[in-house]
């Protein structure tokens, strides 16, 4: 039996049924759709310009434009239907920055996503006794070695909460920003918009067209995947939250008070059975006396009835 089998057959992928893991696999998978939709991207737009002199047309002008879309830096050339002059022009716009910060967003959720899956899947209990901290019982001490690797790794609920707020915003702010570039990028590469910055099809006598658009699908996909990733990590900020260290102490804070009263209740009815009986007894002890005063006090009257 192979050894994916084996740890199939052990129960080790059950991490993946539970939210936090199953969430962290399908950031992983969300992140490289996003990715890969945005920064595998190349297309293009051809264009047609016939001039009233068929000779000086050129039916097939091809605009190739592909990531991390520095439009500004793409150039071709185009007969002007003046003579065999031919004019060198260039797409407007630069949406570089929002899509390069888009796709290492994605990289890095990706890288953290995987390393995360692996800690869920095969440290899983590690991960949930660390994330405790050293618990010592009264009247336990625990030795050194065993509360030294509690005391280190106590913090990993922490940072992993930490990490995946921190990718939250990122994916927002990215996706947000992705958004509105590419909105720059269909606008720069619409064949009508580039067929305003040819000189020749600026004469009505010469007959420009567009052959066929650039096709975005791809990059409207990796839009949509942004926003959901943004979905998926602030959908798990709770489930992280949880299996830190903040949570369950929260938990044992709330919890000391109901004990401490608890306590303090059954203190008091202790202390008030107590004291009703010592007062029960100093009672019996006070009646005591005044029964034995009471017993002599018929000496009075036979003592006068002797002296008469």
């Amino acid at each position: 039996m192979d050894p994916v089998s084996q740890l199939a057959s052990a129960g080790t992928f059950r991490a993946l049924k539970e939210p936090l893991a199953f969430l962290r696999a399908l950031e992983l998978l969300f992140a490289i759709f996003a990715f890969a939709t945005c920064g595998g991207y190349s297309g293009g737009l051809r264009l047609s310009v016939d001039c009233v002199n068929k000779t000086e047309s050129n039916l097939s002008i091809d605009v190739a434009f592909a990531y991390p879309f520095r439009l500004h830096q793409v150039t071709f050339e185009v007969p002007t239907c003046e003579g065999k002059e031919r004019q060198k022009v260039a797409l407007i716009g630069d949406s570089s920055s929002s899509a390069e910060f888009f796709v290492t967003v994605a990289v890095f959720a990706f890288l953290y996503s995987l390393a995360a899956t692996v800690v869920y899947i095969f440290f899983q209990n590690k991960y949930r006794e660390n994330n405790r901290g050293p618990l010592i019982a009264p009247g336990l001490i625990l030795p050194a070695r065993d509360t030294e690797p509690l005391i280190w790794n106590k913090h990993m609920g922490n940072r992993d909460f930490i990490v995946t707020v921190v990718f939250s915003f990122l994916w927002l702010v990215g996706s947000s920003a992705w958004a509105k570039g590419l909105s720059d990028v269909k606008v720069a590469t619409d064949p009508k918009e580039v067929l305003l910055l040819m000189s020749a099809c600026k004469q009505p006598s010469n007959k420009c067209t567009a052959v066929h658009s650039p096709v975005m699908s791809s990059l409207n996909t990796s839009v949509v995947f942004g926003f959901l990733n943004f979905i998926l990590w602030a959908g798990n900020i709770w489930f992280v939250f949880k299996e830190t260290g903040w949570h369950s102490s929260g938990q044992r804070y709330l919890s000391d008070p109901m004990e401490k009263h608890s306590s303090s209740f059954n203190q008091g009815g202790y202390n008030q059975d107590s004291y009703g009986s010592s007062s029960g007894y100093s009672q019996q002890a006070s009646l005591g006396p005044s029964s034995d005063e009471f017993g002599q006090q018929p000496s009075g009257p036979a003592s006068f009835t002797n002296q008469i």
